[in-house]
């Protein structure tokens, strides 16, 4: 396994060589920005460590421990957290791991590791447990809401946070064919933190932020934009929280609602939300917001008459120019659970013919027949769909303390990896078939974190299906600056048999110069489908 890996490390650095000086073509003018020269990254792949877990989570998401030296990266095929010695980052090895069954996510904090866990029925309460770095013992556990998706730190390390998704286990009524389902609500967890003299945690407590009190609010959160449409579900149960981003005083969290299309502000001192925000929708039909919407025509990114709903996973908070910003990987994920779909084709709707005079035109295969929207998109009185909205921004956006949009990234991300990879432009994650998900969410960027190299911030987001890891110049937050990619996945190769190099970055985490043990700032990245944890190193 190791000789493999060092050959197809000496591969992906080639391509990468290849790729890491491309940028994506000037875009036109309202939020989107003309790419710059300034700021720059030299994106080298170092190593990577292979669970032999193909397509069944053996990597997803990282935390590294700067005393240690060592990387925690959850294995949910095994149901453990894997411990990486990476004193070396070219060969990273494993040297334990922390028993985490439903382990969904992890976070490290001056030597203590938090784990959020999902029960063994995903529609119970969860919980998180806490462990000494060093040596794996296990401190506390203290129980939060239904399926913890996402766990971090506060800035100090006196409060975690949890994202608690409540995913339904399906969407069946009582007294169908199938078993009634069950759905509970979302929330945010926030754990005081008390190690006390020795650091047992025994002070830990736990209080939760819930979605309750909008219950009656349902109409006027449908009406600013709020996506509310879990069928029979109130507005507290179809609240899915995602990710958390923190302030840097560790007062204020941002939460992404994905399916929800919004993002919620969390009071973290009274453990309290405060607001939902609705991200709106993008205008696929403005110059510089094109998307590739067939999977039938090759590379074909051009306007179309269509509003993509944000839909973002990762979200990370930067500062800048004395401002408190975030920075969001639009993903775009839909629901698929039994007794409901979301997606559904273009050609496979009714068109308003005052919305869409030329209806019969755009529902060809390669126009936007094969493009999946959602089945929410507003209808008329008979049905006719009056809008087209995709699912995901394909591109990253900032946003203000108070969810407000600066910039997006328009279609920088398909035009970047269309002039990398042209020949597998679009491909997925599990198999090279170029152009397969030109029709449903493009290069996918998923997993975002910030970081500062040389007194500059950047954003780094991993695209899940194309694969790569793509950075923004963050100094202008209203004017981001694209400063490289790096891809260490293997065309070549045969995802299934472990050839094709890394596949699928979930998890994307940085690493400072000053943390780094080489001296230099790291990117760790947990790769989903090819089960494998790979290190870059991150220069100027």
């Amino acid at each position: 396994m190791k000789k493999r890996s060092t050959l197809l490390a000496l591969a992906t650095v080639t391509v990468m060589a290849a790729t890491t000086a491309l940028l994506p073509s000037a875009l036109a003018t309202g939020s989107h920005t003309k790419p710059g020269h300034g700021g720059k990254l030299d994106l080298t792949f170092l190593g990577r460590y292979e669970s032999g877990k193909y397509d069944e989570g053996g990597a997803e998401i990282t935390a590294y421990d700067s005393r240690t030296r060592r990387v925690f990266t959850i294995n949910a095929q095994a149901g453990t957290v894997d411990i990486l010695d990476i004193r070396n980052p070219a060969e990273p090895r494993r040297t334990g791991q922390l028993a985490t069954p439903g382990a969904n996510s992890v976070a490290v904090h001056d030597g203590l590791v938090a784990v959020a866990q999902q029960a063994e029925a995903k529609t119970d309460r969860g919980t998180v447990s806490f462990f000494r770095a060093s040596d794996g013992r296990k401190l506390k556990e203290v129980r939060v809401g239904a399926l913890p998706d996402m766990v971090t730190f506060t800035p100090k390390g006196d409060r975690v946070v949890i994202a608690n998704e409540g995913e339904p286990d399906s969407y069946c009524p009582p007294g169908g064919e199938e078993p009634a389902g069950i759905d509970p609500v979302g929330s945010i967890s926030v754990v005081e933190l008390d190690r006390g003299r020795g650091g047992d945690l025994r002070g830990a407590t736990v209080r939760t932020a819930g979605f309750e009190k909008w219950d009656r609010k349902k109409a006027e959160l449908t009406r600013d934009g709020v996506l509310i449409y879990g069928p029979n579900a109130s507005v507290s149960q179809d609240i899915e929280p995602e990710y958390v981003a923190v302030s840097e005083d560790g007062r204020t969290a941002w939460v992404t609602l994905q399916e929800n299309n919004a993002l919620a502000l969390v009071d973290l001192r009274r453990a309290e939300v405060e607001k939902i925000v609705p991200l709106g929708k993008k205008d696929h039909s403005r110059p510089g917001n094109g998307l590739d919407a067939s999977d039938k025509d090759g590379v074909n990114i051009r306007t179309w008459p269509v509003k993509g709903l944000y839909k973002p996973d990762g979200i990370h908070a930067f500062t800048a120019r004395g401002g408190e910003y975030t920075v969001s990987a639009n993903e775009g994920d839909a629901r698929d659970w039994d007794c409901f779909a979301e997606e559904v084709r273009v050609k496979d709707v009714e068109l308003n013919p005052k919305a869409f005079p030329d209806a019969a035109a755009l529902q060809k295969d390669d126009a936007l027949g094969r493009l999946n929207i959602t089945s929410t998109s507003p209808r008329d009185s008979r049905g006719r769909v009056t809008e087209l909205n995709s699912l995901g921004g394909r591109s990253i956006s900032v946003r203000d303390e108070r969810g407000r949009l600066v910039w997006d990234s328009g279609d920088d991300l398909e035009q970047l990896t269309a002039k990398a990879f042209g020949e597998n432009f679009n491909t997925d994650h599990a198999e090279n078939a170029p152009d397969s998900r030109s029709d449903s969410k493009g290069p996918e960027p998923e997993g975002i974190t910030t970081g500062t190299v040389r007194g500059t911030t950047y954003a780094f987001v991993g695209l899940e299906r194309v694969g790569g890891i793509a950075a923004y110049d963050l100094s202008d937050p209203r004017r981001p600056k694209a400063a490289g990619y790096v891809n260490s996945r293997d065309f070549a190769g045969d995802p299934e048999a472990g050839t094709a190099g890394d596949l699928g970055p979930e998890g994307v985490l940085f690493v400072a110069a000053k943390d780094s043990p080489t001296g230099d700032a790291l990117l760790v990245v947990g790769n989903e489908v090819s089960g494998t944890t790979a290190i870059y190193r991150v220069g100027r």
